[in-house]
């Protein structure tokens, strides 16, 4: 059934059904999880928390994974054992072939040199200069002075703040401490940045400039990025793959675009609901009660594919559809399209058509949901 309707329709094709990826095996991951829970001890009287249980998933080498969940998800936990500040209940963290949750002491210290972290808040130091914030992992890693000048230097020009060298935090806006954090984050030439909500406090013009650093340094130097977020609309700007957490599980993980335009878990559905607004001037007419068309949202993944659902939708069911509001976005190297359609009722007022155009969607693997009429 699937290859015939791939054939008929080619430009119809938008992948398969997403179902979680077993990704642990994958032989040039940078970043394994194998079978990892973490329970949080009782305390002071408070119940111990079951933060993760069966994390079993791969971050490919010299890639842009975003990780995403609500509040409580297990995020931070996740984010804390890569880097070593946590070690797992049970179960193994492999970062570029070692075991990093079996080392301890030195062995540990210089394993953490080869991963970089960016913070929310930025954490810097207020009575250190930019070149001084950016300095201090390489003087405790023991680099020489002129050493440090150069590559301090170096940094500063790749995140475009050279001129902020002798500037300190207070004198500068979010977006530039978070280029100094950045850059700090990169100092020892890490193969792996662990980037922790790191434009949650800033505007959306800096989110969107931070996001491009991002992504440049990956082409740049092949560094392999993971974003810990609760924001969808990072995940569309810069991740290629994601993996969707909640309640301490991952419920969804594979590729940008599949799961855009294929969400099956309802906390993904979610996600995509909170960053996929309707113009207010189509959401004013939206109703609950039956009015003279059915309103349906649908998602799409391929150059000019919208056009071409709304063309052959018309043609092949003869109904006269209506193309209420769309939007194009390009997520993961793929354009992955929302469209919202107005399908007429029945002469009647039924909706045999609107039934019709859903189960056809439906043949042919493409995401739909009703919500509602218009007059």
């Amino acid at each position: 059934m699937k290859a015939a309707s791939m054939n008929a329709h080619p430009s119809l094709v938008i992948g398969e059904p997403v179902e979680i990826q077993d990704t642990a095996a994958q032989p040039d991951a940078m970043v394994r999880f194998e079978n990892i829970s973490k329970i949080y001890p009782a305390y002071r009287g408070k119940p111990g928390v079951s933060a993760l249980q069966g994390i079993e998933f791969a971050i490919a080498r010299g890639s842009i994974t975003g990780v995403i969940g609500r509040s409580g998800a297990g995020k931070s936990s996740l984010v804390r054992l890569i880097n070593g500040l946590e070690k797992p209940s049970t179960g193994r963290v492999v970062v570029d072939n070692r075991d990093i949750s079996a080392l301890t002491g030195r062995e540990l210290r210089l394993a953490q040199r080869s991963i970089g972290m960016i913070f929310q808040h930025f954490n810097l130091l207020s009575s250190r200069t930019a070149a001084d914030n950016i300095a201090l992992p390489l003087e405790i890693a023991g680099w020489s002075k002129a050493d440090i000048k150069a590559r301090v230097t170096e940094l500063l020009a790749l995140v475009g703040i050279a001129d902020k060298h002798d500037r300190y935090p207070s004198e500068l806006s979010g977006g530039q401490k978070q280029r100094v954090g950045i850059a700090r984050a990169l100092a020892t030439r890490p193969d792996v940045l662990l980037s922790d909500e790191a434009t949650s406090a800033l505007d959306p013009q800096t989110t969107r400039a931070i996001l491009d650093l991002l992504a440049n340094i990956n082409r740049e130097l092949g560094v392999t990025i993971v974003l810990i977020t609760h924001e969808m609309s990072v995940v569309r700007q810069l991740a290629k793959e994601v993996v969707v957490l909640d309640a301490g599980r991952v419920v969804e993980n594979g590729h940008v675009a599949d799961i855009f335009t294929h969400p099956k878990h309802p906390i993904t559905q979610s996600f995509l609901a909170d960053g996929d607004s309707l113009p207010v001037s189509l959401v004013s007419r939206i109703v609950r009660e039956p009015g003279s068309h059915a309103v349906i949202r649908v998602q799409v993944r391929g150059a000019g594919a919208g056009d071409t659902l709304v063309a052959r939708l018309a043609r092949e069911l003869g109904l006269d559809v209506s193309l209420l509001s769309a939007r194009i976005d390009e997520i993961g190297g793929q354009h992955v399209g929302s469209l919202v359609l107005g399908i007429p009722l029945d002469d009647s007022g039924g909706e045999g058509a609107a039934t019709r155009a859903l189960a056809w969607l439906s043949q042919y693997q493409i995401s739909a949901e009703r919500l509602g009429y218009v007059a």
